[in-house]
């Protein structure tokens, strides 16, 4: 201790000078380590370089700068993007509120389901009995899962919009709609409801499947699709399959065997009886023209005869078109996508 007192400067310096050599060394690896880590960075920049170099477009060089012109076309594939916007209009949600709740959604549903079955009636297109759109699980339902709501009423203003298509196209019969499964409430539907595949999510938009099957002639097959590719909302035609329709066996009824045609035969007429002698005399003057007094016998008028009456002709048939085209109904079974774009950023 007397040591340190007498050298109480000396022992400070050395204890500050100890500070200083482990700051430094701690200071020269930290730094040791970063330059590490810098290094290990160029030499991977190097290789990216390298890489970039045998690409085939080439990155560039002095004279040609294809990296520019790829940032150019990637501004004007932005330009695109932003013009084809008004063809992939949102299709509204029903009901289109900021929160749907459970009252608002089951009303809303009824009132859609009612009028899609009014207007396929009005437009002469036949329906499964008793046919909810693929909804028949949330139908009867007055209290909906809340993680299915929004994805509901999304669903069933896409419905509305894809069925809105098929009766101004005036298909004969809707025979399904089916969607995927976007609510708890969807576990207990039937199957037929339902789709396998789910929706796709990428960076630009979100596509969400629907499968139709119905049945019409080639003309309203052309409507359907013309529909789908001017509707401004993204309906995108995934998958067609065309089939003939299975034939309807008629009813016939077999016609009762028509009653024989009554023949009338009218009895022979029997000459009456005359005298031989003057009947011969006058076959004679007739045979040779011989007459009595200047006048020519009366010409003898046969009997008349009593025609059975048969069946009445036939009718003329009157001339017509000659058919062309005999068509047959085909069925349709038509994968849908609707494209969804994602918000703006």
């Amino acid at each position: 201790m007397d040591w340190i007192k007498r050298n109480l400067g000396f022992a400070i310096g050395s204890i500050v000078a100890l500070a200083l050599m482990g700051l430094g060394g701690w200071y020269f690896y930290s730094k040791w380590q970063l330059n590490n880590e810098v290094w290990d960075k160029l030499n991977a920049d190097y290789a990216e370089l390298a890489r970039l170099g045998d690409e085939k477009p080439h990155p560039g060089s002095r004279d040609v700068d294809n990296i520019k012109t790829a940032q150019e076309q990637q501004q004007q594939l932005k330009g695109y993007i932003q013009k084809s916007r008004p063809y992939f209009q949102k299709i509204s949600p029903i009901p289109d509120s900021g929160k749907v709740n459970d009252q608002d959604f089951s009303a809303a549903l009824s009132r859609t389901i009612d009028k899609l079955q009014r207007d396929a009636t009005n437009a002469s297109v036949n329906l499964p009995t008793a046919y909810n759109f693929s909804f028949a699980a949330e139908k009867p339902k007055v209290s909906f899962a809340a993680a299915g709501l929004g994805p509901l009423s999304v669903q069933l203003g896409e419905v509305k919009t894809i069925c809105d298509i098929l009766f101004q196209a005036k298909i004969n019969t809707l025979d399904n709609l089916r969607r995927e499964r976007v609510s708890p409430d969807d576990s207990t539907g039937p199957q037929t409801d339902y789709l396998v595949e789910k929706s796709i999510t990428n960076e630009m938009a979100v596509l969400t499947p629907y499968e139709l099957s119905f049945r019409c002639f080639s003309p309203e097959l052309a409507l359907v699709l013309s529909g789908f590719a001017k509707s401004p909302e993204g309906l995108v035609v995934k998958a067609l399959n065309v089939e003939l329709a299975p034939e309807v066996a008629a009813t016939t009824e077999t016609p009762a065997p028509a009653a024989p045609a009554q023949v009338y035969v009218a009895p022979t007429p029997q000459a009456p009886v005359t005298n031989r002698r003057g009947d011969e005399s006058a076959a004679f003057a007739q045979r040779y023209g011989l007459t009595r007094g200047g006048k020519s016998p009366a010409p003898v008028q046969p009997p008349p005869q009593a025609s059975a009456p048969g069946p009445a002709p036939a009718a003329a048939s009157k001339g017509g078109l000659t058919t062309v085209l005999d068509e047959r109904q085909l069925k349709v079974t038509l994968m849908l996508a609707v494209v969804k774009l994602a918000e703006k950023k």
